[in-house]
């Protein structure tokens, strides 16, 4: 062995010792049913991340060697399998810059096993299938036809496979020296939905859900039924033929991502921008484009008002996610690839509502009912929390090209209309609007309940999110096209006498914006803080629900009466110019009560405080955020800027902190901002509205406390005791 081959021995011990470190001893009850039923196509899924390295193989075949060597609960197995896989990887993967070195070991030794992409294509002049290797860069090499016919798949997209290669040069040039001497497919090549339709039924509805979720790499645990559930529906797309899907939301929630490592059936274009020739048909040589390959083209970064589409692809796009089929004037064609829009929004829900619509950020050229009225699903992308380390699981699920294999075949079974034992919907629906609940509802099935059978109240749920889906859709349609009838998304269930009326998440929250046209009832914007006060000395009453006037079908919300004195006007007077003095050890004190009346109404507040720089300061910094995001009005964007003094010595902390808020924040609509300087002596916050609040010790007005997560003192202000300190209130001319 060469001190080479010590030093990579070495460090595959090593590394497997670290996986070893994490191996849970006692695996999770679901975790050992998952095991148990599924030997061969589960894996343990924080593995992936630790053996990966610097291989560039895709994340779903090294899952498959996972599954292959390393799926156990036991410890002492699991590492073993682990350190399998890493050799293999080690030994056998083959790099494209180091192609020309294993082409060179193949040469020089007669025979050496690789793992590489491989497709394979009949060459009906010689009658003889014919292999290409990608990264290893070679072609023409004999295939047997045995091997085809027990891995058809490598006839349409290519496998990844381990291959033993070996190197007969003939002296003919016209003949290939390359020799195929074995082939093992390391990902999916046959059809195993029978055995997986079988073993669903040995799991319940909520432990196969949860399967489902630690698949794709999230801890169940930290999501709750509707976040899962809309996690589910970001993978219709690949068990529902051409189902048309968008989500727009803040970044960072992961909305691109299933979509570019779950599947290798799944094409994610970067940029959002592609031509109608590489995405439909090229009149050149017409070949047909992406839609004829794909299960699912996924679009990422789609939104940006300022990008560009070309006319004659949009409107192509509209015909094909209509009718599946295109043509570039010739002739007809047809696909069954999904399509699906991923973008980032730049405002918050009420804004957008407020201003727009909630298709604010697409191009032009896209912001067109004709278009948009063939979407099938609007994801609510700003309710899913952004990737934290914590939401990845560490348990088991199944391998994704595992998965991902079941779902494309069962993309040829269709439930759209099994819900129609149980349920009627509104016969207002459009037929584009029953297409869109129909799909999305026979992709959940698909997902929950592959068998198709479910009961009534099993499919409720289900049937609930598409209709949401959809209306979020048709909803936003009806703001854009004013032209366009509202519609009263309903359904009845048998034997009930009413129907039941389906609300978005939005419209509850927001019915004055929602439906505009409305009045605004002053009361429902009233500042929700523990201790804010009113004019007449009492605790400010929280927003009060509108759930039950939202509307229903056509009918709009009522205007509640307004009162002689609004609760904004009663706030506003509490703000008089005036000093404060607060003694040392006094309790009743809050961020709502000094800063509160004074930052009411204003878009635009700095906030100049040169200590800013502990973790504990930059808490207090989120406190008066949360006074800010309390007192304003949500669908405003209202502009923070800090400045502060850097840390001595500078930390990257600090930085770090103040990004997480600016983070945070933005996607309430709070715009924050910050800067560093090293001049600063005074400290204040100051207004647009022309308010000034002077105080002498900034936001750090609070003796030390300790409080755990179970202390009313982390929540409660009001209970903490206070240093002395004054405050002065005045306005600029």
């Amino acid at each position: 062995m060469t001190s080479l081959d010590t030093a990579m021995q070495g460090q595959r011990d090593h590394d497997a010792t670290e996986v070893s470190e994490t191996v849970p001893s006692v695996s999770s009850g679901l975790d050992r049913k998952i095991v148990d039923a599924f030997p061969e196509y589960t894996v343990r899924k924080d593995l992936v991340g630790k053996i990966k390295g610097n291989a560039l193989v895709p994340s779903y075949v090294l899952e498959y060697l996972i599954g292959q060597y390393a799926a156990t609960t036991d410890a002492a197995s699991l590492d073993a399998g682990v350190n399998r896989v890493r050799q293999i990887l080690a030994d056998h993967y083959v790099h494209r810059e180091e192609a020309n070195l294993v082409q060179s070991k193949i040469r020089e030794l007669g025979r050496y096993s690789i793992i590489d992409r491989v497709q394979v294509v009949l060459n009906e002049k010689y009658d003889r299938y014919e292999a290409s290797f990608s990264n290893l860069g070679i072609s023409g090499v004999t295939v047997d036809p045995a091997v085809v016919k027990r891995n058809p798949k490598l006839l349409v997209a290519g496998v990844w496979c381990k291959c033993a290669l070996g190197y007969a040069y003939s002296g003919d040039p016209h003949e290939v020296p390359w020799q195929l001497l074995k082939l093992v497919p390391v990902q999916m090549s046959h059809d195993d939905r029978k055995n997986y339709l079988t073993l669903r039924s040995r799991f319940t509805t909520q432990e196969w859900i949860d399967l489902l979720m630690q698949s794709i790499g999230f801890n169940p645990d930290m999501f709750g039924p509707r976040a899962k559930l809309l996690h589910l529906v970001r993978m219709i797309p690949f068990v529902e033929r051409n189902y048309n899907l968008i989500e727009l939301g803040p970044k960072g929630t992961g909305k691109s991502h299933i979509y570019s490592e779950f599947s290798p059936h799944g094409m994610l274009i970067s940029g959002g921008e592609v031509t109608a020739a590489k995405l439909f048909v090229n009149n050149a040589n017409n070949k047909i484009g992406l839609v004829g390959y794909w299960d699912i083209v996924a679009f990422d970064e789609f939104a940006g008002k300022a990008k560009r589409a070309d006319k004659a692809l949009v409107d192509i796009m509209k015909n094909y996610m209509a009718n599946k089929s295109f043509s570039r004037g010739r002739e007809m064609m047809q696909g069954e690839a999904s399509m699906v829009f991923v973008g980032n929004t730049s405002h918050n829900v009420p804004y957008m509502l407020k201003n727009s619509d909630l298709f604010e950020e697409l191009p032009k050229q896209y912001h067109d009912p004709a278009f948009l009225d063939r979407i099938h699903y609007y994801v609510p992308g700003w309710e899913f929390e952004q990737i934290r380390g914590e939401m990845f699981t560490s348990d088991y699920g199944f391998v994704v090209d595992y998965l991902a294999e079941i779902l494309h075949n069962l993309r040829n079974v269709d439930y759209g209309g099994t819900y129609e034992r149980y349920f009627t919907l509104s016969s207002s629906l459009s037929t584009r609007d029953k297409d869109g609940v129909r799909k999305t509802f026979s992709g959940l099935m698909k997902l929950i309940y592959p068998t198709g059978e479910a009961n009534a109240d099993e499919m409720e749920p289900l049937l609930r999110c598409a209709i949401e889906g959809r209306k979020r859709v048709k909803d936003q349609l009806c703001r854009i096209d004013s032209t366009m009838a509202e519609v009263d998304f309903s359904y009845t269930r048998r034997g009930a006498d009413e129907a039941t009326t389906v609300h978005t998440l939005e419209e509850m929250e927001y019915p004055r914006l929602y439906w505009r046209g409305v009045p605004e009832d002053e009361t429902d914007d009233v500042p929700a803080g523990d201790d804010a006060e009113s004019s007449d000395g009492g605790s400010m009453q929280s927003s009060v629900s509108r759930t039950e006037s939202v509307s229903s079908g056509n009918v709009k919300p009522q205007p509640a009466s307004q009162p002689k004195l609004s609760a904004r006007e009663r706030l506003a007077l509490q703000a008089k110019p005036g000093r404060k003095e607060y003694q040392e050890g006094q309790h009743g004190v809050s961020y709502d009560k000094l800063f509160g009346p004074w930052i009411y109404g204003a878009k635009n507040i700095t906030i100049c405080d040169a200590f800013i720089r502990k973790p504990y300061q930059i808490r207090n910094l989120a406190e008066f955020l949360e006074t800010v995001l309390r007192f304003s009005d949500r669908s405003e964007e209202i502009h923070v800027h800090l400045i502060t003094g850097r840390d001595n010595p500078p930390e990257d902390r600090q930085d770090n902190d103040l990004a997480q808020i600016q983070e945070n924040y933005h996607q309430l609509g709070i715009m924050f901002s910050y800067e560093f300087s090293g001049s600063i002596h005074d400290r204040s916050i100051r207004t647009e509205t022309g308010w000034v609040i002077d105080f002498g010790r900034g936001l750090d007005i609070y003796q030390r406390y300790e409080a755990d997560w179970f202390s009313p003192l982390l929540r409660m202000p009001a209970l903490r005791a206070v240093r002395n300190f004054t405050v002065n209130y005045s306005r600029t001319e």
